[in-house]
């Protein structure tokens, strides 16, 4: 667990009258001073930008509240992007790496100077025939295969998955846009996920490094910029540590004085595009025990649904649950936490050691702040939660509302069905 959560039983007594449970309760200061965290352990860089993931927590407040701390962001869909715009990020700070791509996003990213990040050596013509030049600056997305090793089961294999150019398309694809006229260029991977290990992101640098060094001397291209993707993990168990910002980023700067400096590529530019990281561990779902069932286990149901959290669900994953008000006291209980769902998957928690839950009680699942809400859905037509931001002051912003039914039924033509035979 990254982080304890910010309100006492009584703070969150008082909140709950105003805002029913569940909803996401995300810590603006918090956020904010992890960013700056973030920002000073990359500054050893001439340039340094972290673009945040937008897809791990897209809301237009917390996007604002990061560009006030100079993060652009990374966006892979039309929703995206416009969140972004709303945000106050744009031109060259938002990166565009979608795969699969209809021609209009790509026109709305082109439109407003964002850098499209290419997932494939077809997507060159491709944006030819539809935006009618290729844009000055250009980033491809690398794919290197089992050339990089380590990577875990989250992600998977590189060589088994659908994104990016292999190691002979690199190069001829810098080469085409460069005889195209594209002035600048970037140079992008991403092979992690929710990884711990700071060597791995180290060697993956090191990896990207000496690409750009082959790609100037083969494709006589000067890589500008290198985007090392994202995959920071949050510690979700008591027993995990935290990834070492500075460790990670001297790692970096060691390869970087290694290899690009005598390259002659200094200075070039380096990204993140994290998002687990960043707001991960300051998100919190909170929600309220509202049954008991005591059969061949003893269960303890609440107000949420896997359809407001759905990682422990589909993916069998850890997050730390505490009761408000008994932080404290002894883990005496098991209990499965579950929802409503009608799937036997949805448990928020599985034989979890957990003090005496009473009816009423708060039940706080931890480190939901990214691929939390984002990933919501309305399987057996559930309302997906709200979310609330605490401010610097203390205060709280509803910064979305919970669904209602109209929400739901807002595609359908209700007055249509009434005639339909």
């Amino acid at each position: 667990m990254s982080s304890n959560f910010p309100l006492n039983k009584e703070q969150l007594t008082d909140l709950v009258k105003k805002f029913p449970t569940p909803f996401y309760l995300y810590d603006e200061k918090a956020i904010r001073e992890n960013m700056q965290k973030f920002t000073k352990a990359f500054s050893i860089f001439p340039v340094f930008r972290e673009h945040f993931a937008v897809k791990a927590c897209p809301n237009p407040y917390l996007l604002k509240v990061l560009a006030e701390e100079g993060c652009g962001a990374d966006c892979s869909s039309l929703p995206e992007l416009m969140l972004s715009e709303m945000a106050g990020i744009k031109g060259k700070h938002v990166i565009f790496t979608s795969n699969e791509t209809p021609a209009s996003e790509y026109q709305y990213a082109f439109d407003r100077g964002n850098i499209i990040n290419l997932d494939d050596i077809t997507h060159i013509e491709y944006l030819k025939k539809h935006l009618g030049k290729l844009p000055d600056t250009i980033c491809f997305r690398y794919n290197p295969g089992p050339e990089k090793q380590g990577c875990n089961s989250i992600i998977g294999k590189p060589e088994e998955a659908k994104y990016g150019l292999t190691r002979q398309q690199i190069f001829e694809a810098y080469k085409i846009c460069k005889e195209e006229g594209v002035q600048h260029f970037g140079l992008h991977t991403m092979v992690a996920s929710n990884e711990l290990n700071p060597a791995f992101f180290v060697d993956t640098a090191k990896l990207l490094f000496e690409l750009c060094t082959e790609i100037k001397e083969k494709c006589g291209v000067r890589i500008e910029f290198v985007d090392l993707g994202g995959g920071l993990g949050i510690p979700y168990k008591p027993d995990q540590k935290a990834v070492d910002y500075d460790v990670v980023a001297q790692g970096i700067r060691k390869e970087y004085d290694r290899v690009v400096v005598p390259a002659g590529l200094d200075p070039l530019e380096i990204y993140w595009e994290c998002g687990r990281p960043i707001t991960g561990p300051y998100g919190w779902l909170v929600t309220t025990a509202i049954h008991q069932k005591h059969i061949y286990r003893e269960y303890i149901a609440v107000d949420s649904c896997m359809a407001d959290l759905m990682r422990p669900g589909m993916y069998g994953s850890y997050h730390e649950v505490t009761i408000s008000g008994k932080e404290n006291e002894p883990k005496t209980d098991v209990y499965d936490v579950v929802g409503s769902l009608c799937e036997n998957c949805d448990k928020f928690a599985v034989q979890r050691e957990l003090p005496k839950i009473d009816i009423g009680d708060f039940v706080i699942i931890h480190d939901a702040g990214a691929h939390g809400r984002a990933m919501g859905f309305n399987y057996n037509g559930k309302l997906r939660c709200g979310e609330i931001l605490i401010r610097n002051d203390g205060s709280f912003k509803e910064i979305r509302r919970r669904e209602t039914i109209d929400d739901l039924f807002a595609t359908l033509d209700l007055n249509g069905v009434k005639d339909f035979n």
